[in-house]
């Protein structure tokens, strides 16, 4: 049986300290195989695998880490949360998994909510993150009182220095972003806003432009949920088109966590212009199977 993956999300990307103490309680149980921390985002993504029960420990205990190191009331990034804990994707290495996958989700999810943490699960259509997200924890909190919003595990009320988790299965997607050769923030939401599916670019794309000021930058932050339908290749191609559009260069772009082996296959075989190019054609994922 494949191990599952998961990709907590944790709002501190600037103190090494906290980095490290949360990377020490994930690897009680689990294997950490990548920590991507970002101090203009001030947030850490985390990709670890293990399997169901010891899965679920590691993610507990790191949850609970970040509750006693990170307080949202001091916390400045670029990046929306609504916890310090901000989301746990349990993630099937395999499509035949994903049962397993919301299994786990659902019982880590009230493992958290016994942490008195309040737990929303995500995934559900129209109940993606930014659903939650939006507003930040204030809002979140006030949608709450209203009535509007009731928390699936823990309390009513948002922790007031960890906020709330979200928590739920999802398919491997790739998290990538484009930066920009400038700071006019207004440029990457504008490009993020042609290339997000919402506004009818790529299929399954979700974007943001986001401000980088330590890196001195903007950014087109894109969450790709299917690179099959969209592919990076051409994301970055778009990307580069709309800023040059608006007389702006593309700086570079960065992979957050890990990818799909065949998303960078797929971009090769197309770059190299190699006719029906895919993972099968890769000799160490052949010998995998």
């Amino acid at each position: 049986m494949l191990p599952l993956e998961s990709v907590p999300n944790f709002s501190e990307g600037r103190d090494p300290a906290t980095i490290d103490a949360i990377g020490r309680a994930l690897s009680g149980g689990a294997r950490v195989l990548d920590v991507h921390a970002d101090p203009d985002h001030n947030r850490s993504v985390f990709t670890l695998v293990g399997d169901g029960a010891r899965l679920g420990e590691a993610l507990v205990a790191g949850v609970a880490c970040a509750r006693e190191r990170i307080d949202l009331r001091r916390h400045e990034g670029a990046h929306p949360r609504i916890g310090a804990a901000d989301i746990v994707p349990l993630v099937p290495l395999v499509p035949t998994d994903m049962g397993r996958a919301r299994a786990a989700a659902l019982e880590i999810a009230e493992r958290i909510g016994d942490l008195g943490l309040p737990v929303f699960l995500y995934g559900e259509p129209g109940r993606g993150p930014a659903f939650f997200r939006h507003g930040g924890p204030d809002e979140l909190q006030r949608r709450i009182d209203a009535g509007e919003l009731v928390p699936d595990f823990g309390p009513a009320r948002l922790d007031p220095g960890a906020g709330g988790v979200l928590v739920g299965a999802r398919p491997p997607l790739v998290a990538f972003n484009v930066n920009l050769l400038t700071d006019d923030v207004e440029v990457a939401r504008a490009i993020a806003a042609t290339v997000r599916e919402t506004g009818g670019g790529f299929p399954g794309v979700r974007a943001l432009g986001l401000d980088l000021p330590r890196a001195g930058l903007v950014q087109v932050s894109m969450n790709v949920e299917d690179w099959e339908a969209a592919a990076l290749h051409e994301i970055v191609a778009r990307v580069a088109e709309e800023a040059v559009a608006r007389g702006v260069d593309v700086a570079g772009s960065e992979l957050v966590g890990l990818m799909p082996a065949g998303a960078a296959a797929a971009a090769a075989g197309a770059m190299l212009r190699i006719d029906g190019f895919d993972a099968s054609r890769v000799l160490e994922l052949r010998l995998l199977d």
